[in-house]
């Protein structure tokens, strides 16, 4: 990890941690972390907080430089960041604020399979799912999609795979903006991301990309767990994975062809890694038109593995889906940018927010929350570290007053990939997990290195602080039975 932080941080409150903005120069607005006493050392020698000042140098940022308690060192933002920018005040979108995986994101199915269902069989079905999902750097899929049908997916998302007839009917509902946004442009793709998302729909990819068997360990709120379809002792299925090679692709092509824009628009960066460009510009709007049709392909992607699993589950225990009752809960982005309208200083303002490893967490009545969710608030899925837990949470109006409706993502890196490896070096990863009941499968034992439950902060601790801070209320920890890792 970087540099820890020696710069000036006041505490405001239990959970709230100020950057003055006159910490560094170009400095517009405050950054504002979110940490409680027991994660504070972890985030200053994440430097992150570095990044929190940085971002808190781009025009039209409005209200504070924020991150979460998961937060990490990134590229350009911090892992764990958000930002809100007012084109209206000359506000600029940044490539760096969604990150290379566009639309990484997090899909939750629920059953209606008990734990002891599994247990019994689970080695033999997390096998069968190993084998049936495509995981793995560069593996392709079931699915090949020729030109004309990529630019389908990337204009209308997971609604196109829908009409193909690789969706249930409720999968779109409970779907974040119902898996596509507006003003997806394929024509903004390059021919490069093309071939490399060609046969990448459908797959998990590798790094910190998983599938997981688990199971409802334990319920913090009834009525809303029973709204969600989720009860102590059922079997649940996490998957985690974004927009693959091809947003990848997205991303690297325009760092590069917006590297001279903030000199044309007279932008000053502390950090080149912060490129951006007026979100009215012909460079912003281009780049939001692209990133738009690669969350497009991430939607399309999970909608495609979650028919894989369905498919897998009633091949395996001898039953239709609609039998086992396997209903996805929600899919939410936490590697995004998107025009949303907030209240700022008593007024609405329709705003370009960044999250890169930030969860939305819109409130009870918000419009954009399918009816059936429109009373508790939306579904927020944090997963963990496969060694520990995963949480579902609800946004709340907190959120929507101090944070632009944004929560964590995750439990947030406390190793670097090479310093998780070097750390399991003469260690059976899988076996420590077989010890505590998890079975593990993956490409490489490199892959489950890296993702070892010790390079992440304890994820407990990270939803606590969101809880406590309000942010977003705790509805159920989930705990793995079985991770699959490319």
């Amino acid at each position: 990890m970087e540099k820890e932080y020696h710069g000036k941080l006041e505490r405001i409150d239990a959970h709230r941690w100020r950057v003055p903005r006159d910490e560094a120069r170009g400095m517009r607005v405050d950054g504002i972390i979110y940490s409680s006493e027991e994660l504070i050392d972890d985030v200053l020698a994440g430097g992150g907080v570095t990044q929190v000042a940085n971002v808190a140098s781009l025009p039209g940022i409005v209200g504070a430089s924020l991150a979460m308690p998961d937060i990490h060192w990134g590229y350009g933002f911090p892992i764990g960041g958000v930002a809100a920018t007012d084109p209206g005040q000359g506000g600029v979108v940044s490539p760096g604020g969604v990150g290379y995986d566009i639309n990484c994101g997090v899909r939750l199915m629920r059953s209606d399979l008990h734990v002891h269902d599994v247990r019994a069989r689970l080695k033999e079905l997390v096998d069968q799912l190993f084998r049936d999902l495509p995981v793995g750097v560069g593996v392709g899929g079931p699915f090949e999609f020729s030109r004309q049908e990529l630019r389908k997916i990337l204009r209308e998302g997971a609604s196109h795979v829908a009409r193909m007839g690789l969706a249930d009917p409720d999968d779109l509902e409970t779907t974040e903006s119902l898996g596509c946004l507006d003003g997806a442009d394929s024509d903004a793709v390059s021919d490069e991301a093309y071939k490399r998302g060609a046969d990448q729909c459908g797959t998990l990819g590798s790094g910190n990309h998983f599938a997981e068997v688990q199971y409802v360990e334990q319920v913090f709120d009834e009525p809303a767990a029973e709204a969600l379809g989720l009860a102590e002792g059922a079997v649940t299925f996490m998957i985690h994975c974004g927009s693959r090679g091809l947003g990848h692709q997205v991303c690297q092509d325009y760092l590069k062809s917006l590297r001279n824009a903030p000199s044309q628009y007279g932008i000053q960066l502390p950090d080149r890694q912060l490129v951006c460009a007026p979100i009215d510009s012909p460079q912003g709007r281009q780049y939001l038109s692209a990133m738009r049709a690669a969350a497009n392909f991430a939607w399309a992607n999970r909608q495609l593995l979650l028919h894989l699993v369905r498919k897998t589950f009633a091949r395996f225990f001898g039953q239709p889906a609609d039998s086992l009752g396997l209903r996805q809960v929600y899919d939410v982005a936490h590697n995004i940018a998107k025009m949303e309208t907030h209240i700022v200083d008593g007024r609405a303002r329709r705003l370009c927010v960044h999250r890169k490893g930030a969860t939305r967490a819109f409130p009870p009545g918000h419009e954009e929350l399918p009816e059936r969710y429109r009373l508790i608030g939306q579904p927020v899925l944090i997963p963990g570290d496969m060694g520990r837990a995963s949480y579902v949470l609800l946004g709340s109006p907190a959120a929507m007053e101090q944070t632009f409706g944004s929560t964590c993502h995750g439990a947030g890196r406390v190793l670097s990939r090479h310093a998780a490896i070097a750390t399991a070096r003469g260690r059976r990863i899988d076996q420590e997990l077989a010890a505590k009941g998890i079975i593990a499968r993956a490409r490489a034992r490199t892959g489950l290195a890296e993702e070892q439950s010790d390079a992440y902060k304890d994820i407990d601790m990270v939803v606590r602080c969101v809880h406590e801070a309000a942010l977003s209320r705790k509805v159920a920890r989930l705990r793995p039975l079985g991770v699959i890792k490319g």
